[in-house]
């Protein structure tokens, strides 16, 4: 496949993350959605459409060439011996996360009490694993796709069900910058469908701007727990309250 193609690939990943259609393009463009769908099809673009499109999602060029980049040749998961791995060592698993948040080396071994050496072997084995590059003087390239994904009631996501979303959950939420809400409804499938695709653009707009963000310095960050869970359900307390047929 050629790179033209890799590029509009990563395009269309992006416009259906984001809920946005043939017809919508087409009516944006002034041309027909079959013309539309050809131009996808062929990878058969002129950069001022290309433009456009990009800005019918709120990025310019340059970031959808930093998407594509970031999804070439990457890995979207792990292994489960893999991750159970990390999770056997909290350092490399501390190492693992901050590659992730697009942390340098230099901001790894400032803020966490690991050593020069032990951060380089852990980079190095981050590296075996395909999860980074490993350059010259400790650079680090991130390997990983922008839709990677822990796995599924894996070793990763059992550590933070376990140790850590307690202790998350463990806060009255009113400080600044916080917030809990829960809400319940009775949703029709449609609703639920058209929910679940609003919490997916959330989810990608979340990571843009981690992606963002991290060209700034550690100073002017800090660490932000986001947990999303949303699914039809009735309260155990609720269904005892039913009358009976």
């Amino acid at each position: 496949m050629s790179q033209t193609k890799n590029l509009i690939k990563s395009l269309k990943k992006m416009l259906r993350a984001r809920d946005v259609t043939y017809s919508d393009i087409a009516k944006q463009l002034e041309l027909s959605e079959t013309s539309i769908k050809r131009m996808f099809s062929q990878s058969s673009f002129s950069l001022d459409r290309l433009n456009t499109i990009c800005e019918m999602i709120e990025i310019d060029f340059v970031d959808l060439l930093r998407v594509f980049d970031d999804e070439q040749e990457k890995i979207t998961h792990l292994s489960s011996a893999q991750e159970q791995e990390l999770v056997s060592d909290i350092k490399f698993l501390i190492v693992a996360l901050s590659v992730q948040n697009r942390w340098t080396f230099e901001e790894i071994i400032t803020h966490y009490d690991i050593s020069e050496s032990e951060c380089i072997r852990y980079l190095i084995k981050l590296d075996r694993l395909g999860i980074i590059q490993l350059l010259p003087n400790n650079k680090i390239r991130r390997m990983v796709a922008q839709d990677f994904q822990w796995l599924s009631g894996g070793p990763i996501e059992s550590f933070f069900e376990q140790d850590i979303q307690t202790e998350f959950l463990h806060a009255k939420f009113i400080g600044t910058g916080e917030q809990r809400v829960y809400l319940s409804a009775s949703l029709s499938n449609k609703s639920i469908d058209i929910f679940n695709k609003k919490l997916d653009i959330l989810i990608n707009e979340f990571s843009d701007m981690q992606n963002d963000d991290s060209k700034l310095p550690i100073s002017s960050r800090q660490g932000v727990g986001l947990l999303l869970a949303f699914r039809p359900w009735e309260s155990t307390v609720f269904q005892k309250m039913k009358r009976i047929p």
